[in-house]
């Protein structure tokens, strides 16, 4: 059972890292990343142009239900919109880089007309430069391979990237992941060999996501990987060493939660932010926003005159 003795000495260990900012960066007009990221993380919504997607409330199976949710979600919080053609799930169908370009291409139009900002999750470089082409402000980028040529690109275009830990090619052909008693201390040298990758070619907006929400073969047992997502979750903040901002996709772990799936995300949320989380990547951008708002409640009232009624953060 996780308790407050696991958290005083994990704060412990690493104590030097707590307090060390990511670095700070502008992406169209706004600021991620720095001190007031890891202070109160911002979140990025999600919306699912695949059906076989198993989070039935992202899907949207048209252009105009795409663009509708992006705008709820940002009316709801979200200041980063992901948006994806292909299901991770092992069983889903696969979709040609061709016709995720097809999909994709109105979606992006519609929603930067709007103004909003917009993340692609794809592991194929050329799906990255139409959606570069067409306005995204993010790539998202779930391939180990297609570096070589991501990169420029991203250069080129001055866009953001989210580094995502993959053991394989990409998320549709994962390989069995081994990691120690210490998963962080081994996510390290992978995700500093990415960053130094992406800033030598230039990149100056980057995320580290080091999550294990991909179908890997030998995390099957839900029970493992919920176990090993708590540790990564919790010691996320020692990945600022390497100066970038840390991003978690939000689990929904139903082997815990069954009917009540829709509370995974929201749980997952608080230790994703006790671990200084800079950017959560949630379906249920609701719900998270006021896991957020009520944890930063802690302590208010120690640094403001109790007696003055306070509005709630945004």
């Amino acid at each position: 059972m996780l308790s407050l003795r696991d958290l005083g000495a994990l704060a412990s260990r690493y104590a030097s890292l707590l307090d060390r900012p990511s670095h700070e960066f502008e992406l169209r007009g706004r600021t991620f990343g720095g001190r007031e990221a890891a202070a109160t993380p911002q979140l990025m919504g999600v919306i699912n142009l695949s059906p076989d997607s198993w989070y039935r409330e992202s899907v949207a199976l048209s252009s105009e239900a795409a663009i509708r949710r992006g705008q709820l979600l940002a009316d709801a919080g979200a200041v980063l919109l992901d948006v994806g053609t292909e299901s991770s799930l092992d069983y889903a169908a696969r979709v040609a880089p061709e016709d995720q370009i097809r999909k994709l291409m109105p979606v992006i139009e519609g929603l930067v007309a709007r103004q909003l900002l917009v993340s692609i999750e794809t592991y194929h470089p050329l799906v990255a430069q139409a959606a570069l082409r067409a306005g995204a402000a993010v790539i998202n980028f779930t391939g180990r391979e297609g570096w070589e040529e991501l990169l420029p690109l991203l250069a080129k275009e001055d866009a953001g990237l989210i580094v995502n830990f993959v053991e394989g090619a990409h998320v549709r052909d994962p390989r069995a992941v081994r990691l120690s008693h210490d998963a962080i201390g081994d996510l390290l040298p992978y995700f500093e060999e990415r960053c130094r990758l992406a800033e030598r070619a230039g990149i100056r907006r980057l995320w580290i996501d080091p999550g294990l929400g991909f179908y890997y073969p030998n995390l099957q047992d839900g029970a493992v990987r919920i176990e090993r997502q708590i540790e990564i979750f919790l010691g996320s903040f020692r990945l600022h060493e390497l100066g970038w901002p840390v991003c978690h996709a939000l689990p929904h772990a139903f082997e815990c939660f069954e009917e009540e799936v829709r509370c995974a995300e929201p749980f997952f949320a608080v230790l994703a932010i006790l671990g200084q989380t800079d950017l959560l990547r949630t379906h249920e951008v609701a719900r998270v926003l006021g896991v957020v708002r009520a944890m930063r409640l802690f302590g208010a009232g120690r640094r403001s005159d109790p007696f003055r009624r306070e509005g709630f953060p945004g």
